[in-house]
């Protein structure tokens, strides 16, 4: 040993491991977890909305279908009738049947008018709407029926 230089004696240094990347740390592993129940509740809430519009959908795509078979045929009466008809089940699929049954003339339209936040049924084309289901001679908009039946499904609340 050379005792002008002490250091010549000490070994090298031992550098320890690197760190791995596995098994994480405590921190990550709840942040997983919370991230995965995130995930879950937002597929969740995704799922119920969508049981709970699919009497929505359904009634647009039949509403699409009526007034293409009605628009050809030329037949206006028949299609207010049968949008009478489908909005009529759309508001009992939505709302208690207590309050939408009893409902007809003008009362259904105030009804109709209410729910989707519009003036398009007792002040507009939604007027055939009560007499076309009575009166297969009457005319209608049935362009304009066709928007505010589509605009009500879309909007109702």
């Amino acid at each position: 040993m050379n005792a002008a230089d002490p250091l010549a004696a000490l070994r090298p240094l031992h550098l320890p491991p690197a760190v791995g990347w596995w098994p994480p740390a405590p921190g990550w592993w709840l942040l997983a977890a919370l991230a995965l129940l995130a995930l879950g509740a937002t597929l969740a809430l995704w799922l119920r909305a969508r049981r709970r519009n699919r009497y929505r959908r359904r009634a647009q795509a039949e509403l699409e279908a009526l007034y293409r078979a009605t628009r050809g045929a030329g037949d206006a009466a028949g299609f207010a009738q049968g949008a009478s008809a489908l909005l009529r089940r759309a508001a009992l699929a939505r709302y208690a049947r207590a309050e939408v049954a009893p409902l007809c003339g003008e009362a259904w339209l105030a009804f109709l008018d209410r729910s989707g936040r519009t003036t398009a049924f007792t002040g507009g084309a939604g007027r055939a709407l009560v007499l076309a289901p009575y009166d297969p001679a009457a005319s209608c908009d049935q362009d304009a029926l066709h928007a505010a039946c589509r605009d009500w499904l879309r909007r109702h609340r």
